[in-house]
């Protein structure tokens, strides 16, 4: 038994190098598809939490007052971030962003104080923002409550699509991913068939036969995934060079979990394929492995 087992290394290393090589190409491919979705959601949760709702003052309030009333809006526990802005820092805004210097010519300043914030992501929706802004209307010393609400009905609608369209790619490309491997072990298994034909003639039971097969199959598909993951992190690196904001979008974290669903996939299904493909030349006869 022994000599089958070195004859089975000698012949099997070819296949067993394609086999990894494939698996490691559909792995890479189904990761760099994973950390793209990814990053879709936290792009998502970033222009959702971009949106800013200003809160414009009625003149000649008391500090008081203020104070209370971005108390009460912090307690309504839907602000990412909040800040008081005055009438001076407005109007410095107002200039910096490009608009004309009115005090040549005014010698009041118009501009209102206000209270902006960001939105949490799950409340940026036209419903949550139509409540939270009656809520805040009706505190006496409000004027007014504006945030812009094309852009919050648009991105709920843009961002419904682009999370189907998303789905349906995840869903395709599973099925691809579980068809490609399949088949390239099959492919490699394919070349061992007389092996594991003439291991069974000379008495040898299927788990015996099976063992070393479906245990090199799992050294495979996580090999597999640790290249494919090695790979797609340099990418990254690479991307980060070209585009330094990447960096801000990298999660470890996910990453990790990422590199641990490619691992799962790579182990699961290589040692299916290889299981069933045992299973497949155990059971045929010898002439029909011509």
């Amino acid at each position: 038994m022994a000599q089958f087992g070195k004859a089975s290394s000698k012949r099997g290393k070819p296949s067993y190098f394609m086999s990894v090589l494939g698996v490691t190409i559909v792995l890479f491919l189904l990761g760099l598809l994973g950390w793209l979705g990814i990053n879709s959601k936290k792009l998502m949760q970033h222009f959702k939490e971009s949106v800013e709702v200003q809160v414009y003052l009625k003149p000649n309030i008391n500090d008081r007052d203020r104070v209370a009333l971005q108390d009460s809006i912090t307690r309504l526990g839907i602000t990412k971030n909040l800040r008081y802005t005055d009438k001076e820092a407005a109007k410095r805004e107002w200039v910096k962003s490009g608009g004309e210097d009115f005090s040549e010519f005014l010698e009041n300043n118009l501009l209102p104080n206000s209270i902006n914030f960001n939105v949490k992501e799950q409340y940026v929706d036209s419903a949550s923002l139509a409540n939270v802004t009656a809520q805040i209307e009706r505190n006496p010393i409000v004027d007014e409550v504006q945030y812009s609400r094309a852009v919050v009905s648009g991105m709920q609608r843009n961002f419904r699509v682009v999370t189907l369209v998303l789905l349906v790619i995840v869903i395709l490309v599973a099925i691809m991913v579980i068809i490609l491997i399949d088949n390239t072990i099959r492919l490699a298994m394919f070349s061992n068939r007389f092996l594991i034909k003439t291991m069974q003639m000379v008495g040898a039971t299927r788990g015996f036969i099976a063992r070393p097969l479906n245990v090199r199959a799992v050294f495979n598909g996580a090999l597999a995934a640790v290249i494919a993951t090695l790979v797609l992190y340099g990418l990254i690196l690479v991307a980060e060079s070209f585009f330094p904001g990447i960096n801000s979008l990298f999660d470890r974290e996910l990453f990790f979990l990422l590199f641990l669903g490619l691992l799962a996939i790579g182990i699961s299904i290589t040692f299916i394929s290889t299981y069933r493909s045992v299973l497949k030349y155990l059971r045929m006869k010898l002439d029909e492995l011509y």
